[in-house]
C-alpha cells in the first residue's frame, strides 16, 4: 500500500482498507502479534481502529457518504471454519445511526456507499436476528459493494434488492413502500487482477469492472466508464427522487488513458434496428477536470428529449469511442440506457448466481443440516417401528421368504423392497444401537478438539452448532461461536460420511439376509431333486445355485469397494482438520475420527460370513 501511494501520488488519508476473514485466521483476539491487519493497515496506521468507518465529501448540491464495515468474527478461528460475517447487535445500531446522521443533519440530497468483506448472502444475523438489509434499503443505501467470494465463482456476482417497509406519515397509518438497493461483488486482486472503478454522478452510482493484465504488459489500456445516463440494467427500478429533479440532457464519461486523448465520441445505438449508429455525440473535457496532469472526464449536451418517451429500457444502448495521440482507438462496451430512469432492464443472472449470492447461506446450512438429521433419525427408527408391527404377526416372515425364493425381487413393488431392505437392514441390534448412539452424541457432544485460532493457543471443542470457548479467552460467559461457519465440516461430514455410512450398514446386513434366505432356498432344492432322484423322476435345472452365488459375489463386490471409497473421504477429511487444528487434536478425536471406520469395519465382519 505504501508503494501504491507513493507511485500514485494519492494523499494516504484516502486509502481505505477494511478486514476480511483472511485477516482473521487464527487471530485470537484483535492487537496481538498475528494481528497483521492491526500491525501494518493504513486504517491502522491513522488510527481508524473502530468496526465501522465513513468518510463524507460535501459537494455544492450533495453530499456523499462511504461507510466500510468491519463484520470479521471476534476470535479469529481458523480456516476453514471462517465463512462468514458476523455483525453484532450494537455494530448494526451503530450503522443505522451513521446513515441516519447524514439524513437528519443535512438539508442537501445524500449518496451513500456503503462497502464490506462479506456478501450479505454469507453474513450472518446478529445476536437478535438484525440483518443489514432492511436497514440499507431503509436508509436508502445506494450500493453495497462487498468481496470474499473471488472471481473463480463468477465475476458478476450482482443482486438487487427489494424489501417491502412501513412508512409513517403524521398521524397516518402506516403505508407499505418498496426500497431497494444494489449489491455489488467484486472479483479478488488476488488471482484475477480485478479492479472497480466506481463513479457517482449527481447520486447516479456506476462502476466499471475490469481485469488487468500481467505485469509485463507494455501499457496501461485506455479504459472508459460511462457516469451518465446510467446503465439501464443497474439503476434502481424505484427511485425515490421527484420526477422534476431527473431532467438532465448531458452525457459524462471517466476516461483513463497513458496517452493523451485527441477525440472522445458518445454513439446511440439502436437495437430495433440491429444496432445501428442513430446519433454521434462529440465529448468535450470537463473543466479542472485531470488525474496526472490528463484530462479525465468528459461530457457534452445532447437532445434527450428524443429519447425520453421511449417504453423500453433496452432499446437504446449508449458507447464511447476514444481515440489517443498515437491514433489507437478504444471503444467501451455498449450497455442499454433509460433516461430520467423511467424504466429499468432487468440484469441477466445465472443459476450459478442465484446459488452463490441470492441465497441467504445462513438459513439454507440450517435446512440441509436439520433435513439430514430427520432423514438420519427416520432412517433408524422407522425400521425398528416396522419390525415390532411385523413380528406381533407371522405375515413378516413368509412375505420374506416370499420375495426371495419366488421368481426375481423385481417382479414385488418398490415399496416393499424398500422395506424389506429397511427392516434386514437394521437387524444387529448392537450395531443399530451404536448408530442411535453415535447420532445423539453428534447432536450434544463435542465432534472434535482443536487448536481454535493458533498453533499455540487454547484448545476448544467444536461441536455440531459451533466452537464452544472458554470465558478466559471471550472476556464474558462461556458461549459458542462460528455458526454457521462450522457448515464447511459439518455438511461434508454428515452428507459424505454418516449418511453413507448408515446406508452401506443396512446394505451389508440386508444383503447377508438374502444370502441366508438363498442358501435356506437351496437345501430346500437340493432336498427336492433327491426326491426326485429316488423317484425317477426328471431333475430340475440347478441354474438357480449357481446364480444365487455369483449374485452374493457381485452385490458384495459392489458394497466392499463402497466401503473403501467412505473410508478414503473420511481419512481426507481428517487430514484436512488435522491440517487446520493440529494433528494430534483431531487424531485423538473419537467421534470424528475414530467411530466411524469401527462401525463400517465392524459391519463389514459381522457380515462377512460365507454360505
Amino acid at each position: 500500500m505504501d508503494l501504491v501511494v507513493r507511485r500514485g501520488g494519492i494523499d494516504k488519508r484516502r486509502v481505505f482498507d477494511i478486514r476480511g476473514n483472511h485477516d482473521k485466521y487464527g487471530v485470537p483476539r484483535v492487537g496481538s502479534n498475528l494481528d497483521f491487519f492491526s500491525l501494518y493497515s493504513v486504517n491502522s496506521q491513522l488510527h481508524r481502529l473502530a468496526n465501522i468507518h465513513s468518510i463524507s465529501l460535501m459537494g455544492r448540491s450533495r453530499s456523499y457518504i462511504f461507510l466500510g464495515i468491519d463484520d470479521t468474527m471476534s476470535i479469529g478461528i481458523r480456516g476453514p471454519s471462517n465463512l462468514f460475517g458476523h455483525p453484532s447487535d450494537e455494530t448494526i445500531d451503530a450503522v443505522e445511526a451513521e446513515l441516519q446522521y447524514w439524513n437528519s443533519s443535512h438539508s442537501s440530497s445524500v449518496t451513500k456507499v456503503v462497502f464490506g468483506h462479506f456478501p450479505l448472502s454469507f453474513t450472518a444475523s446478529s445476536e437478535n436476528g438484525g440483518r443489514y438489509e432492511p436497514l440499507f434499503a431503509r436508509q436508502s443505501v445506494a450500493a453495497y459493494i462487498c468481496g470474499h467470494l473471488h472471481a473463480k465463482f463468477s465475476k458478476q456476482l450482482w443482486r438487487f434488492h427489494t424489501a417491502e417497509l412501513a412508512v409513517s406519515d403524521g398521524p397516518k397509518e402506516p403505508q407499505r413502500v418498496k426500497k431497494q438497493f444494489w449489491e455489488w461483488e467484486l472479483g479478488d486482486w488476488k488471482e484475477f487482477r480485478m479492479i472497480r472503478i466506481l463513479a457517482v454522478d449527481e447520486g447516479k452510482v456506476s462502476f466499471l469492472d475490469m481485469e488487468l493484465s500481467s505485469p509485463n504488459q507494455d501499457s496501461f489500456q485506455t479504459t472508459i466508464l460511462i457516469t451518465y445516463p446510467t446503465d439501464s440494467r443497474n439503476m434502481n427500478h424505484l427511485s425515490s427522487v421527484p420526477q422534476r429533479q431527473l431532467l438532465r440532457n448531458d452525457i459524462n464519461a471517466l476516461v483513463f488513458s497513458a496517452s493523451p486523448i485527441l477525440n472522445v465520441t458518445a454513439k446511440v445505438l439502436d437495437s430495433s434496428r440491429a444496432f445501428r449508429i442513430v446519433e454521434e455525440v462529440p465529448l468535450q473535457p470537463a473543466a479542472s477536470s485531470s488525474v496526472s496532469g490528463k484530462q479525465a472526464i468528459f461530457h457534452a449536451k445532447w437532445n434527450a428529449e428524443t429519447y425520453r418517451n421511449d417504453s423500453s429500457a433496452v432499446r437504446y444502448w449508449l458507447q464511447v469511442s476514444v481515440v489517443d495521440s498515437q491514433g489507437k482507438e478504444t471503444v467501451s462496451s455498449s450497455r442499454p440506457f433509460s433516461v430520467e430512469g423511467k424504466c429499468a432492464a432487468e440484469y441477466p443472472s445465472t443459476w450459478l448466481a442465484f446459488l452463490v449470492i441470492g441465497i441467504r447461506w445462513e438459513d439454507l446450512y440450517s435446512i440441509l443440516l436439520w433435513s439430514n438429521i430427520c432423514f438420519l433419525f427416520i432412517l433408524l427408527s422407522l425400521p425398528k417401528i416396522l419390525n415390532i408391527f411385523m413380528e406381533r404377526s407371522a405375515s413378516y416372515q413368509k412375505w420374506a421368504m416370499s420375495v426371495s425364493i419366488s421368481s426375481p425381487i423385481q417382479q414385488r413393488r418398490f415399496l416393499f423392497s424398500v422395506l424389506w431392505f429397511l427392516i434386514e437392514g437394521s437387524m444387529s441390534r448392537v450395531i443399530w444401537l451404536s448408530l442411535v448412539v453415535y447420532l445423539v452424541y453428534l447432536l450434544n457432544f463435542p465432534w472434535f478438539w482443536g487448536y481454535v485460532s493458533s498453533e499455540n493457543g487454547d484448545i476448544a471443542p467444536m461441536y455440531m452448532f459451533g466452537w464452544r470457548i472458554s470465558s478466559t479467552v471471550t472476556m464474558n460467559k462461556v458461549g459458542m461461536i462460528g455458526n454457521p461457519d462450522v457448515m464447511t465440516v459439518t455438511l461434508p461430514f454428515m452428507y459424505l460420511v454418516v449418511t453413507p455410512l448408515v446406508l452401506l450398514i443396512y446394505s451389508l446386513f440386508a444383503e447377508r439376509s438374502a444370502a441366508c434366505l438363498q442358501c435356506s432356498f437351496r437345501k430346500t432344492r437340493d432336498s427336492e431333486q433327491k426326491v426326485q432322484l429316488v423317484a425317477g423322476a426328471p431333475l430340475q435345472s440347478s441354474e438357480f445355485i449357481s446364480t444365487s452365488s455369483v449374485s452374493r459375489r457381485t452385490r458384495r463386490t459392489f458394497l466392499l469397494p463402497a466401503c473403501l471409497v467412505i473410508a478414503c473421504i473420511h481419512i481426507r477429511q481428517c487430514y484436512s482438520l488435522m491440517g487446520a487444528y493440529g494433528v494430534s487434536t483431531v487424531a485423538l478425536s473419537p467421534a470424528f475420527s475414530w467411530v466411524p471406520p469401527i462401525l463400517l469395519a465392524a459391519a463389514i465382519c459381522s457380515t462377512s460370513m460365507t454360505w
